[in-house]
């Protein structure tokens, strides 16, 4: 079970920065996070990948504020591998590739949707440690006394305003992203336990 879930681990982390980095090259708008660290390495000339670590740093702390506990530095493995990937992506793969055209356009984030959805289901069944961002869902949740979607609210706008603020990818693809990525997480999970359920006998 244990080779099951890094399997699980890492090739969800692969396919989700995967289709992150295709949101992001659709040119439509990007999710909030994700164009929050795009803005961000516009600004500053370092990489997304690089800046998903560095915010996954600050995020860390945060929720340890929140949460009044000591920083998950476990954590760590998960949003230094998911910047690593994004940058393999962007930089190596898709490096020269621009999709042109809003129907190309709009395939490729439709196509990145999917893909990311699939890589978050398959990494959530890892139950390896959690992305800081997820994290901080449950850190509002608990301080706050809020519900889980007012808190990932809180979490998604407050990285919207950043992305706006530095002139991140922002556009219709956000709302798409905003509004589909939860219920196609959603439907994506159960057969993808169903599925590393079917891995794990046979590699028993």
């Amino acid at each position: 079970m244990k080779l099951t879930r890094l399997l699980f681990f890492i090739t969800g982390i692969a396919i989700l920065t995967f289709g992150a980095s295709l949101t992001l090259k659709a040119n439509l708008g990007a999710g909030p996070w994700d164009a929050l660290t795009a803005g961000q390495a516009t600004v500053t000339g370092f990489t997304v990948g690089s800046w998903v670590i560095i915010d996954g740093v600050v995020l860390l702390f945060v929720n340890a504020y929140l949460l009044r506990q000591k920083p998950q530095f476990l954590a760590a493995i998960t949003f230094v591998f998911i910047g690593t990937m994004l940058d393999f992506w962007l930089l190596k793969v898709m490096k020269d590739w621009h999709p042109i055209g809003l129907a190309y356009q709009a395939g490729t984030l439709l196509v990145g949707i999917i893909m990311l959805s699939i890589g978050v289901a398959m990494y959530l069944q890892s139950n390896y440690p959690a992305n800081p961002i997820d994290n901080l869902m449950i850190a509002l949740h608990k301080r706050f006394g809020v519900s889980l979607m007012v808190a990932k609210t809180l979490g998604e706008m407050s990285a919207l305003v950043f992305a706006i603020l530095l002139k991140g990818p922002i556009g219709i693809g956000t709302l798409v992203i905003a509004f589909t990525i939860g219920p196609t997480v959603q439907w994506c999970y159960h057969p993808t336990e169903r599925f590393m359920l079917k891995v794990s006998s046979i590699l028993r």
